[in-house]
């Protein structure tokens, strides 16, 4: 009986080790399971289509890489010739969305321009919330703090995603890395304040409107008007789209500014990630270069604070977040080099990821040469 049993055994761990190296097997890891995370020192254009060879997933059809551009003066953000032989090998655009600040990237034009600037120029860009954006369902899901999460409308003209993301601090997040490139990267400007503070923006000064009416003219939801001669938005009618803050020249509508609780945000960040890992087949590469207190979305990030380790990649979002953490804090001699840097520690982020089963924290490192 012992001998069956062993034999039983075996054949069980022959079967778990198969399905889980299978090229299709994108789906979220199971967190008893522990994970693949390949990891290569030299950070180097050919090594980064290495490691999406190395996934053994061949994702098909029309193909996004989820990128950041670089804020305007961002001296940090990645040199975008590393992506050259994975664009020119899954012959995939650069996908992102503009943001809910004023700024280059909060219109498409000037976004796509900025990123030409800063050498985005040998494949396809893609503001995917160009025309609109669209509302997913989370009914069912579990989720603590949003019935729904808005995204650009573009996010469903793509097969799947490479999320290609930049490992390097956060002020409010901690760190930004997978999570945070899908939770904001994804997410429509209504999405983005949605996931910051509230749905409805607040005017801050109504004594500075100068009466263009630009905020009015441009609401889809005829939630602004003047209300005793004063510019006003009705909570009721709003449905957070976000934009009146682009409208206004004056720049007096914007978020509302509440300050959320550090572990709220945190979860606000991976309930959009966590939707949106549920919509699309996905795989994950981190660069844990330029390593700065602050994200590739400041103009003026600090210089960084540690010395580039490499790139890891693999098809479980939570693991690849928690190895690139505990990498970065080896590097820098502490248990968490973010908290250490900017006084707030990103792994929250990776703990709810866990909870809402979005992969596991326990991992295996495979170094490639």
């Amino acid at each position: 009986m012992k001998k069956i049993a062993t034999i039983f055994l075996i054949l069980l761990s022959f079967s778990f080790n198969s399905s889980f190296a299978q090229k299709d097997n994108i789906s979220n890891q199971n967190t008893d399971s522990v994970a693949v995370v390949y990891f290569i020192k030299e950070i180097t254009p050919e090594n980064v289509l290495k490691l999406y060879k190395a996934m053994g997933v061949e994702l098909k059809g029309n193909i996004g890489v989820k990128i950041h551009f670089g804020e305007d003066g961002n001296k940090n953000y990645l040199n975008p010739e590393l992506t050259r032989p994975l664009m020119e090998y899954t012959k995939a655009s650069w996908v992102e969305t503009n943001v809910l600040y004023v700024g280059k990237r909060r219109f498409t034009d000037s976004h796509i321009k900025l990123a030409k600037e800063h050498g985005f120029t040998f494949a396809p860009i893609d503001i995917l919330d160009k025309d609109s954006e669209i509302e997913y369902s989370t009914n069912g899901m579990g989720l603590k703090h949003y019935k729904k999460i808005k995204s650009g409308s573009g996010f469903e003209n793509y097969d799947g995603y490479i999320i290609y993301s930049h490992f390097k601090g956060h002020g409010s997040a901690g760190f930004g890395g997978a999570i945070k490139n899908l939770a904001m990267g994804f997410a429509s400007p209504g999405g983005k304040m949605a996931q910051h503070a509230s749905d409805v923006p607040v005017i801050t000064d109504a004594s500075k409107c100068i009466k263009c009416s630009n905020c009015i003219n441009n609401c889809p939801a005829n939630a602004i008007s003047y209300v005793n001669d004063e510019i006003t938005i009705d909570k009721n009618k709003c449905i957070g789209c976000a934009k009146c803050i682009a409208e206004c020249p004056k720049r007096i509508i914007k978020p509302e500014n509440t300050k959320l609780e550090s572990n709220v945000f945190l979860e606000r960040l991976v309930e959009y990630a966590y939707v949106f890992t549920k919509k699309k087949p996905m795989v994950y590469i981190n660069v844990l270069a330029n390593i700065s207190s602050s994200c590739d979305c400041s103009a003026r990030a600090p210089l960084p604070f540690t010395q580039d380790i490499g790139m890891l990649a693999s098809k479980d979002i939570v693991a690849i977040e928690k190895a690139s953490h505990d990498l970065v804090a080896k590097g820098h001699n502490c248990e968490d080099a973010f908290l250490k840097e900017s006084g707030v520690s990103g792994l929250g982020q990776i703990n709810y990821a866990q909870e809402l089963k979005m992969g596991t924290m326990k991992y295996k490192l495979v170094e490639i040469k």
